[in-house]
């Protein structure tokens, strides 16, 4: 996360991403797994404010949207899932400036 206190990996096998803390120290502590509601997980990407993960499940041609607990590391579907074929790469777009 970009406060630095959660480390996610994705479970290409197991089609889910793994969540843990990362104590003061560095050393990590199992938080969860969640199911990432897709096959082959590809890549995923925090979104910059640290509230918002997508991950991009190749196999089955889709981007989920899941809800990112600042405080637990918990993710949370957020009712949004979006085709993609052979979805690979998440990035976020830098944001506009006005003027």
């Amino acid at each position: 996360t970009p406060d630095g206190r959660f480390l996610y990996g994705s479970n290409r096998g197991h089609d889910s991403l793994v969540c843990y803390s990362v104590d003061n120290d560095g050393r990590l502590k199992l938080q969860d797994f969640t199911y990432v509601r897709g096959e082959h997980p590809r890549n995923f990407n925090i979104h910059p404010s640290g509230d918002w993960i997508l991950v991009a499940n190749q196999d089955s041609g889709n981007v989920v949207v899941f809800k990112l607990d600042k405080e637990t590391g918990a993710l949370t579907y957020a009712d949004c899932e979006i085709p993609v074929k052979t979805a690979r790469c998440i990035q976020w777009a830098p944001k506009k400036r006005s003027g």
